[in-house]
């Protein structure tokens, strides 16, 4: 298994440390992103390149844009054209759609002649392009678009929910997400609406998207959460939630953050000026102007001291302190530390 990279700055520069605070790859990056899939993506000559955990650049071609591997597949754009790279930076499939999107299931959605088809691995058409727009295959089904409605079809092609949406959203958990008139509800695999749509559709976050078997809804700006059969399980009465993790969904009252169990009772009181969602067993919070570490109680594991705190991840949280970057273990010990 290959050890996990942390992403650090020093002198306006970025490069990559170990778990142990040992730097991997030296910091010399105008931009870097987190390593996702095995690889980050760096700013070389205002492009973005392929890095692997080595600091090793993919950089047989410079492409406009790269995406992330997805299938051991990148999506990548020369010009105004598209075509897929492979996790050795060659060019698997040639550039040649007007647009391409990730793949998924083995098929990707791309355009051609402005329409949207799906290609194999191999780059040949499986589903001939004809439709206005399409999206990724989850759970053997994908949503499509013909005049400005949408459905789902199947790996042949063939019609499995009837177009008639304002848009669909891929399937996940067994449901998938449908819009009308800017409210979303859920359908099942056999085309069921076991919600019919009537929560609010809010970009940048995670409308329909299940999380411990719960979904955050709005309705009249109020928040609660609904199960996967489209049941109300807590009621619109927050200001704001976030996701359930490890049993434990932060919400807000009264403009003070705290955490609440399955059933929307609070288990960690609304006293925190700002939160964030469990990770490993803790959540960075802050009370008095200042972000700390509590536990699944509520108690503090590591005191509020920081200027602002992300998440754990692979035992290790980014923490800022008088604007300098710093890494701390679960014990609050500094691992590393901006110069």
């Amino acid at each position: 298994m290959k050890e996990s990279l942390f992403k650090i700055r020093e002198r306006g520069k970025f490069g990559f440390i170990n778990r142990e605070g040992e730097i991997v790859i030296e910091p010399q990056y105008v931009e870097a992103e987190d390593f996702y899939n095995g690889f980050s993506r760096v700013r070389l000559n205002d492009k973005l390149v392929q890095m692997d955990d080595m600091g090793r650049l993919l950089i047989k071609y410079f492409f406009n844009f790269v995406g992330h591997f997805e299938e051991d597949l990148a999506r990548s754009q020369l010009v105004n054209r598209w075509g897929y790279m492979d996790r050795r930076g060659n060019l698997l499939i040639p550039i040649q759609f007007e647009h391409a999107r990730d793949f998924s299931e083995d098929l990707a959605a791309v355009r051609q002649d402005k329409m949207y088809g799906f290609i194999d691995k191999k780059g040949e058409w499986q589903i001939k392009p004809h439709y206005d727009n399409a999206g990724e295959f989850k759970e053997n089904l994908a949503p499509v678009e013909i005049d400005w409605k949408w459905g789902y079809i199947d790996y042949s092609g063939q019609t499995q929910i009837a177009l008639k949406y304002d848009m669909c959203y891929p399937f996940q958990k067994g449901v998938g997400v449908i819009v009308q008139n800017g409210k979303w509800g859920l359908v099942d695999h056999s085309g069921e609406e076991l919600l019919k749509p009537q929560f609010e559709l809010i970009e940048n976050i995670t409308n329909g998207e299940f999380f411990d078997g719960m979904a955050m809804v709005r309705k009249e700006g109020l928040w609660g959460f609904i199960n996967q059969t489209g049941q109300l399980l807590i009621p619109l009465s927050f200001e704001a939630v976030g996701d359930f993790v490890e049993g434990l969904a932060l919400a807000k009252q009264e403009n003070k953050f705290g955490y609440i169990d399955y059933s929307g009772t609070p288990v960690i009181p609304f006293e925190f000026e700002n939160a964030g969602l469990f990770s490993q067993g803790m959540a960075q919070v802050m009370k008095n102007g200042k972000w700390g570490y509590i536990d699944e109680l509520g108690d503090w594991l590591i005191q509020p001291i920081f200027d602002y705190a992300w998440p754990f991840k692979d035992g290790l949280a980014l923490i800022e302190y008088k604007n300098r970057w710093a890494y701390i273990n679960s014990e609050g010990k500094v691992i590393w530390k901006e110069h």
